[in-house]
């Protein structure tokens, strides 16, 4: 039997009854997924919040939904960050997206020294704004309870904060002895990937990750372009640390 498709509300709007989805969220559900009366349908509001619901009425403009049982899903643990350098054209779009479909918990856009695509102004403004899109709209897709967390862009020194923050750290690079499938992580206070642009990060980079805290591993005898490499990494830490 299918999964009922989610939706993504405000809290406050889970709290009665009966939601109504309306604007793009009720379009969509309406107009592109046709769902009628009798339906089911989940509305969550990205932060663990699930209402189960049952759609009652259906209009060109949105839906109502009779609540039937709430339920609250508890965060990942150990979430899971990754640090993406900022890679050029729609390629960004495309990491953000399979990163939301295999769980990871923070996307970190990084501004490497060797990133080809620069984020400044409005120009950066729209490309932020179309990671967070494409996170919200991969959650739905893949039905999370939460959706990631898309953070603002992020120097080098403040990646190296955030290495020093989580119990388990590791920098992506071809050239390392060691493999990321061996890896044994800490089942909980946190994993943080950091995923290099094409040209690789630099020495002063890498130095400044490892005396955070980091390790350096590599994925395997291929190279992967820097959009898929966080995804494989994600996957290889979520079977590893027991979440899947």
């Amino acid at each position: 039997m299918p999964q009922p498709p989610v939706f993504y509300a405000d809290r406050a709007d889970l709290q009665g009854d009966v939601v109504v989805l309306s604007g793009a969220e009720g379009r969509h559900a309406a107009t592109v997924r046709r769902l009628r009366p009798g339906e089911r349908a989940d509305v969550s509001d990205g932060a663990g919040l699930v209402a189960e619901c049952v759609v009652t009425a259906r209009g060109s403009a949105g839906l109502e939904l009779v609540v039937r049982a709430r339920r609250e899903v508890p965060r990942p643990d150990p979430a899971i960050t990754v640090v993406q350098a900022i890679p050029k054209g729609d390629r960004g779009e495309a990491a953000v997206e399979g990163l939301t479909e295999v769980g990871v918990d923070r996307i970190v856009p990084w501004a490497a020294a060797r990133c080809v695509a620069v984020w400044t102004g409005e120009r950066g403004a729209r490309s932020l704004a179309r990671w967070r899109s494409t996170a919200r709209e991969s959650a739905k897709q893949s039905r999370r309870a939460w959706v990631p967390e898309v953070t603002e862009p992020a120097s080098t020194g403040q990646v190296a904060a955030m290495i020093a923050a989580v119990s388990c750290a590791i920098v992506l690079d071809p050239e390392a002895g060691q493999s990321l499938g061996r890896l044994a992580p800490s089942p909980s206070g946190g994993l943080l990937v950091v995923v290099g642009p094409e040209g690789g990060i630099t020495g002063d980079e890498g130095e400044a990750f490892l005396a955070a805290g980091a390790s350096a591993c590599q994925l395997g005898p291929t190279i992967l372009r820097t959009s898929t490499a966080g995804m494989v990494a994600a996957a290889v830490l979520l079977s590893r640390s027991g979440r899947w």
